[in-house]
């Protein structure tokens, strides 16, 4: 997990991502679309992929991505970030964030 918390201890939002996952490509969409720059990394691209998707799945998460992280804390995959924009969570979670300012 680690190797996670390293990832995402530098930015206001993070996702992890596989080329091959749809729902990865929506969730990056839906959050830019409220002003954040979130940060994505494809699980593919990375040297040590295997063993971040592994701790991702150690989270939770069925399938593992796209794993969301907001304000350096897990908030989950698409299902509870659609959730949370339905919901109207999601503005004042990317505020509290510092990722978006209005």
């Amino acid at each position: 997990m680690e190797v996670v918390n390293h990832l995402v201890k530098q930015h206001p939002v993070v996702i992890f991502t596989k080329t091959s996952c749809c729902m990865s490509h929506s969730v990056i969409q839906l959050i830019s679309s409220y002003g954040a720059n979130a940060t994505v990394y494809e699980l593919e691209d990375l040297p040590n992929g295997q063993e971040v998707d592994k701790a991702l799945q150690r989270l939770g998460l069925s399938p593992s991505v796209p794993a969301v992280f907001i304000g350096q804390k897990f908030v989950g995959g698409a299902k509870e970030i659609i959730s949370l924009q339905v919901q109207g969570r999601l503005t004042p979670l990317l505020k509290e964030a510092r990722a978006i300012w209005i």
